[in-house]
């Protein structure tokens, strides 16, 4: 059974920086492209972020967060990270890991977690 699980959120200041941390377990963590998506208030629809394939080759999805926001994976220990840095009060959303069904990315969303809420605000 697939399981993510998202830490990491949390409070920040606008030009602040978080570290997402998502472990993942109950597949081939290393046969699978992994990313991230979020979810704004107000929103219906989740916005794809960032993926990584599992040659650690990363695809953005998103103009708003290009420069400020990187994606990483530790094939070792299942994990997967979002460094967002330069944080802005619009990037205030739920975050949430996503596998995809391939080794590498595309545009397509396999499994996710619940999340982790992340507020931008002074």
């Amino acid at each position: 059974q697939v399981h993510l699980e998202e830490s990491g959120g949390g409070l920040v200041q606008p030009g602040g920086s978080l570290r997402l941390s998502c472990a993942a377990a109950g597949f081939n963590f290393n046969e699978y492209a992994i990313g991230w998506l979020r979810l704004a208030p107000g929103k219906e629809r989740r916005e794809g972020l960032l993926c990584i394939s599992t040659t650690h080759s990363t695809t953005n999805y998103a103009d708003s967060v290009e420069g400020r926001f990187t994606i990483s994976r530790d094939n070792a220990k299942n994990m997967v990270y979002l460094q967002m840095n330069n944080l802005k009060p619009e990037d205030t959303a739920t975050y949430y890991c996503a596998s995809q069904p391939k080794s590498f990315c595309t545009r397509e969303w396999d499994f996710n977690g619940r999340g982790t809420q992340v507020t931008v605000s002074s």
